[in-house]
């Protein structure tokens, strides 16, 4: 008989190893079923203990190292990480302990060092929930890191690490009245008209999903639609759609929305929330550089990204990735720009917009864009919304938003913003 919680352990730590050694993100390993065998419980057991540790990935390491003579091998280390995790954060020592001996000595290549795992997980369990909370914020792995200090400073990315420690609230965005939503659900509404729930639970439970009052989305999210301010009849073009939150946001102010996006399986998320809110948008499955109609008043692009902004609800990203694809993403967003402007009617309005920390998906790509476009313009009187700071707003005219900006509420995702203008 298998022991309470070691189904949800195992599925966790193969999701761990998934990421930290096969460089897969887990939304891919998701995807691919690593969790359907488990009972619902079992699968959200298990994927907030491989985010948990993978948040604190750094901080276990620290723990660990005292405790052995080298760095054993990524499936016992990866065991030792968890169990230091649910140690100090989640469950007691005995069956915690005994989890991880089971799941290293289960494995043949490993099984050796069962006795290593059970002696230095009840070493640190003794005294881990202090030696927890006395240990540095984690840090983010060199290859993120450095690029980050260079744009932001060190004092900005410890404010952004100490963000992706603590994790990210759920967010709603209203249909209607923020107020009212955030009255039936418990939440708070946010300068930008956000509504955050600190403890959400199942959001399928939660006020007003079955009649669609809402949807989630992050409040960095919701803002490129919000700097669009789109109105009644405004033929607007949601280029790059799903997950489909902006679509929403169209849809609810009334425009004529139309969605595209490469993904039909994510379309069908996308009409699935359209359905539910009771909202309405022409839904394409294309490529975006397929994509032909023209005369919009208006375009989303929120293009294909690092997402180094999401790290705070998507740990794994700094662990599955190394940067070296970047290059090619800086290269699609370029193009991405140039279509979309053929697209657009004279005098429209494009909205370019990245969930990335990184200044070359974002202030760059404006910067180039400007000077590759006689005559397109960044649209200054855009930004001018009370409820954003003026140290938001860069140089060129866009808003750099960061995950330790509204800290004392709950943070942001990181996300680049600009709104530009055709030549008439």
């Amino acid at each position: 008989m298998m022991q309470t919680g070691l189904a949800a352990r195992k599925a966790a730590h193969n999701l761990l190893q998934q990421v930290t050694t096969e460089g897969r993100l887990m939304s891919e390993a998701l995807g691919a079923g690593a969790l359907d065998d488990l009972a619902p419980d079992d699968r959200a057991r298990a994927q907030r203990l491989a985010n948990g540790t993978l948040r604190g990935l750094d901080r276990a390491d620290k723990l660990i190292r005292p405790h052995v003579k080298k760095k054993p091998s990524d499936f016992v280390q990866n065991a030792l990480r968890m169990g230091v995790v649910e140690l100090a954060l989640y469950g007691a020592a005995h069956g915690v302990v005994n989890s991880y001996v089971e799941i290293v000595a289960r494995n043949k290549k490993s099984q050796g060092l069962k006795g290593l795992v059970n002696a230095v997980l009840r070493k640190i369990s003794t005294d881990v929930a202090d030696d927890w909370g006395k240990s540095a914020v984690p840090i983010l792995p060199k290859w993120l890191r450095q690029p980050l200090i260079e744009a932001w400073g060190q004092k900005a990315v410890a404010g952004i690490e100490k963000a992706h420690f603590v994790g990210a609230p759920l967010n709603l965005s209203a249909k209607g009245d923020p107020a009212d939503v955030a009255r039936a659900t418990g939440g708070v509404v946010l300068p930008n008209g956000t509504v955050r729930l600190a403890d959400a639970g199942q959001v399928s439970k939660l006020a007003g999903f079955v009649e669609g009052a809402w949807w989630v989305q992050d409040a960095a999210a919701s803002i490129p639609v919000k700097l669009l301010d789109p109105k009644p009849g405004m033929r607007a073009l949601d280029l790059c759609a799903a997950p489909g939150g902006k679509t929403l946001q169209l849809a609810a102010a009334g425009a004529e929305a139309t969605a595209v996006d490469v993904s039909e399986g994510r379309m069908i998320r996308v009409q699935e929330n359209l359905k539910r809110t009771g909202l309405k948008a022409d839904m394409v499955v294309s490529d975006a550089f397929d994509y032909a109609e023209t005369g919009f008043d208006a375009i989303l692009v929120d293009a294909p990204c690092s997402a180094t902004g999401t790290i705070r609800r998507h740990p794994d990203l700094p662990y599955a990735k190394d940067g070296s694809e970047f290059m090619a993403l800086f290269d699609i967003q370029e193009r991405m720009i140039d279509h979309a402007l053929t697209l657009l009617r004279p005098g429209g309005t494009l909205v370019f917009c990245t969930c990335s920390l990184l200044p070359d998906e974002g202030e760059v790509q404006v910067e180039k864009a400007l000077n590759r476009h006689l005559g397109l313009t960044v649209d200054r009187k855009a930004l001018d919304k009370p409820w954003i700071d003026p140290a938001w707003i860069t140089e060129e005219g866009g808003l750099r938003l960061r995950p330790d900006y509204w800290a004392d509420a709950g943070g942001m995702d990181g996300f680049f913003v600009a709104v530009l203008t055709k030549p008439a």
